[in-house]
């Protein structure tokens, strides 16, 4: 599936270099990245910093909205994305275990809703999830059926689905945003998304910026992590630079999250902070 890849070296190469106003960095955590035992100290940590999105892991999430909801009252913080939590998987060959896919989504689609979140976190299969579809383009065509189905719910309840596209190490199905992006288009439901995640598009993209470009509207969310180990933004050094993917954010007007998926190598309390004024640096910079 090199197409997207394709396209996505071109538009970076063609697309005149204008930065939209409407482009604003809001940065995002999931729960374990701020420092803290509880929600309120997680919140209190990322509201003194600036982060204003808050992406919650989708296992159990139907018995955390009120929690979720008290903890984010009268706070300059709102649910980002839903980070996956179904299970089963979509591309089964067994119907049971799509079934429980769809019903699972079902839940955590509502739950978005409740929570005001901009969507929930789906990948069709990852590479330990076997037996799998073929891929060809009749699975492409199943996935294209079920994902309408699913959005056009999502939309019925004020969210989205998003697609997230994996590095070939984890899943060998969708790996690149343009590809993520192309299955939006065929859809064309406003209830269907996808998003990029830098750690995957280190292995996976020729062109950071040319990604994004190639997602355009359909981009509705971003993760973010160090390049090397997939830690802190700024652990692995002079590898963690994103100002390419931002230059492709910035074109194309994204005013949603990229929101911290990484883990830790040092003190979150001096760690974190340092990640987020790179992160802010690097955005200027683009």
């Amino acid at each position: 599936m090199a197409i997207g890849g394709c396209n996505s070296f071109g538009s970076a190469n063609t697309r005149s270099q204008v930065t939209s106003s409407k482009a604003k960095l809001n940065i995002s955590f999931q729960e374990g990245i701020a420092p803290g035992d509880s929600l309120n100290e997680k919140f209190d940590f990322m509201e003194k910093h600036g982060v204003v999105g808050f992406e919650p892991q989708g296992r159990g999430i139907r018995d955390r909205i009120q929690e979720i909801r008290d903890a984010l009252n009268e706070r300059n913080i709102k649910v980002s994305a839903i980070c996956a939590g179904f299970d089963g998987f979509i591309l089964s060959t067994d119907p049971a275990v799509r079934k429980q896919c769809r019903n699972t989504m079902e839940d955590l689609i509502i739950a978005a809703g409740e929570l005001g979140s901009i969507g929930v976190i789906i990948v069709p299969a990852f590479n330990s999830q076997v037996p799998v579809m073929p891929h060809n383009q009749e699975t492409r065509d199943f996935l294209c059926e079920q994902f309408e189905e699913m959005g056009t719910f999502a939309q019925q309840q004020g969210t989205t689905v998003i697609l997230e596209p994996l590095n070939r190490r984890e899943a060998f199905y969708l790996r690149q945003v343009g590809d993520a992006a192309s299955i939006c288009r065929d859809i064309n439901n406003p209830g269907v998304k996808c998003m990029g995640d830098f750690w995957h598009m280190t292995w996976e993209e020729n062109s950071d910026m040319g990604a994004f470009i190639s997602a355009g509207e359909h981009l509705q969310h971003v993760h973010v992590a160090s390049r090397k180990r997939r830690s802190m933004p700024g652990e692995d050094g002079e590898a963690d630079n994103y100002v390419n993917g931002f230059k492709g954010l910035k074109m194309i007007g994204y005013d949603k999250y990229v929101s911290f998926e990484c883990g830790c190598q040092g003190d979150r309390k001096v760690v974190v902070p340092a990640a987020l004024e790179l992160l802010r640096k690097q955005w200027e910079e683009a």
